[in-house]
């Protein structure tokens, strides 16, 4: 077949069908171009998701006949002001996207630039440009897609719902709001506000827990912990979520490199790192990340849409955010989301209103077994736990500073964080009395991770590693050669963990230790190939250490103290003080939360005292 030239417009038509994939992306490419206009209110209207209508309107630095007429000619760009590709300032650099979105639309551009009064127009239909005009317009631009896939039937048929595409748009715009506190923006979904937030002139700071707190929620701006962290010249900051607040998928994970909103598979895989030993794996926590590095360490221009990155080097960035996440753990872990108290809150009073009603009502929600600890053991496994943890025993110095015949000449307990231990309830929950109110303690939960900690720390041979045993001859496991220098490139950090692994030939590798936990528990045939498959598809190895942290997670179950366990106030105060002192001990390894804190103002509120 003859080789021939395509015209412009096809040309432009399937370059829209890697940049504009959906409605959401067109209003990304635009929003972007008003962004890099310096724009400092941006106002977006769709309807029906995008599909019959999207309208931009910035008050940026607007443009001139010519330039305006050149906007819409394929490649060209006022953001890329050399042939430096590794030095990108601006969201948007390719000259694609309004090219792209006039071949399959029918789109009109208004515009005026800063300090002047002669504003134009220009229509381009299915890729066919119309002569500028003058027309009525205040400084800024304006850019309406009316009938988007129009001219592209094919892709039209294969959009999502009205409600799918404009959640799409949605996400878009919260992402780019996030990223730009400083600029006003508001969403409009056939002809309904629904999101409007002012422009900030506040510290950068603020004005960002600000900004998630109006777009995001309360829940996570009163719950989120500082991220502040820097190495090697890669900074990192932003809010990530308390381990109790957490969701069923990735969506309120907002990552940033450089100000621009990525979907990177190295920053979701770090974060699912940084989070491993505190939640569960089909959860996911809320976090919103900025990584600012320099322009010539990140790769913007590998994706058509702009949405992925590549790091110059990956591991830096990778461990950067695995341990500020896990430092901000340790230091904000052994509290609890206040959604969980809120929850709790919520019940009470709705169980009151029934009560005030006449209505019969369960009962409350700590009078039956809690869903934060496994709940009540049976008869075998109760036994089980006291044969393997024996009866609980406060720490030494915890039992005699605290023994209630000295309480009364030491400082009221209460004043500790979570207070003194008042009753046991169910021989299931600790009910403490703190300064400004009272907490709830799962007590099976909470003594979880304290053994669990206690396992871990054991298990470390005080040079943070794992310990390890040789196995009696090699295991011999034929990999591909293309996946052999990545695995064996993890070799360190794999023996950190008792996995000793060395090369075999030019197809093969050799373990030759295992971690102690894991003897006769893991095949290393599959254990290997499994790593390997992880580090084909996210880039790291975690799989390993979640083994073994499994493992221990099953042990410290079995060795803590059980629900149905009646224990003396010198026990609870033990397990209070015992809890303040170990971090991340506000919620056990799966996210579940260890207790619930409900203030006086709230107690009384049940009450009507209020």
């Amino acid at each position: 077949m003859q080789i021939r030239h395509l015209p412009e417009t096809l040309i432009n038509q399937i370059a829209a069908g890697e940049v504009i994939e959906r409605p959401a992306a067109a209003v990304k490419e635009l929003v972007e171009n008003s962004i890099d206009a310096g724009a400092t209110r941006i106002d977006i209207d769709i309807r029906e998701g995008g599909k019959s209508l999207i309208s931009v309107r910035d008050n940026g630095q607007g443009m001139g006949k010519d330039d305006l007429i050149a906007c819409l000619d394929r490649h060209a760009t006022s953001k890329l002001p050399d042939e430096d590709l590794l030095a990108i300032n601006t969201l948007g650099f390719r000259g694609e996207a309004m090219p792209s979105i006039g071949a399959v639309s029918r789109m009109s551009i208004s515009t005026c630039p800063k300090g002047e009064t002669d504003a134009w127009e220009i229509i381009i239909e299915g890729g066919k440009k119309s002569e500028p005009r003058p027309t009525a317009h205040p400084e800024g631009t304006t850019v309406t897609i009316k009938d988007l896939f129009y001219a592209t039937p094919a892709r039209l048929k294969f959009l999502k719902s009205d409600q799918a595409e404009y959640s799409a748009v949605k996400d878009t715009i919260i992402r780019l709001t996030l990223a730009y506190p400083h600029i006003g923006f508001r969403l409009m979904n056939n002809g309904k506000t629904v999101l409007s937030v002012p422009p900030s002139d506040a510290e950068l700071f603020n004005c960002q827990l600000e900004r998630i707190g109006q777009v995001i929620g309360k829940d996570f701006s009163g719950n989120a912990m500082i991220i502040d962290a820097e190495r090697e010249g890669i900074k990192l900051t932003g809010f990530a979520g308390l381990p109790t607040l957490h969701r069923g998928n990735a969506q309120h994970q907002y990552l940033f490199v450089n100000g621009r909103p990525v979907k990177d598979k190295l920053l979701g895989g770090a974060m699912r790192a940084g989070y491993m030993d505190v939640l569960a794996r089909d959860r996911y926590p809320m976090a919103v990340l900025f990584v600012e590095l320099p322009q010539r360490d990140v790769d913007v221009n590998v994706h058509p849409a702009k949405t992925e990155v590549r790091f110059k080097d990956p591991a830096i960035v990778r461990g950067l955010i695995v341990s500020a996440l896990r430092h901000a753990i340790q230091r904000e872990g052994h509290q609890t989301s206040s959604t969980v108290s809120e929850y709790a809150l919520g019940k009470l009073q709705q169980h009151r209103q029934e009560q005030m009603n006449g209505q019969q009502s369960p009962a409350l929600p700590w009078a039956r077994t809690s869903s934060y600890g496994g709940g009540r053991s049976g008869t075998a496994y109760g036994t089980l736990a006291e044969k393997t943890y024996g009866a609980y025993e406060p720490i030494p110095s915890a039992r005699h500073e605290y023994a209630p015949e000295q309480q009364s000449q030491e400082q009221d307990l209460s004043q500790y964080p979570l207070g003194a231990a008042r009753a046991q309830l169910h021989e299931c929950y600790i009910v403490a009395q703190t300064a400004k109110g009272m907490v709830v303690v799962d007590q099976h939960a909470a003594h979880e991770r304290l053994v669990y900690e206690k396992f871990k720390t054991q298990m470390e041979d005080g040079n943070g590693c794992i310990e390890s045993q040789g196995l009696l001859s090699p295991e011999i496991i034929d990999l591909d050669d293309t996946v052999i220098s990545k695995i064996l490139d993890q070799s360190e950090n794999l023996k950190k963990l008792g996995l000793v692994i060395e090369p075999f030939g030019s197809g093969a590798i050799a373990v030759q230790a295992m971690p102690v936990l894991l003897l006769g528990k893991a095949d290393p045939q599959k254990l290997i190939r499994d790593l390997v498959d992880e580090i084909e598809e996210h880039g790291e190895i975690t799989g390993l250490e979640e083994r073994i942290n499994a493992v221990l997670s099953t042990m410290a179950c079995h060795g803590s103290v059980r629900s149905g366990r009646r224990l003396t106030v010198e026990e609870m105060n033990a397990l209070l003080r015992q809890m303040e002192e170990t971090p991340v001990s506000g919620q056990c390894n799966h996210g579940r939360p260890t207790y619930i804190e409900l203030s006086l103002d709230e107690i009384e509120s049940l009450f009507g005292r209020h």
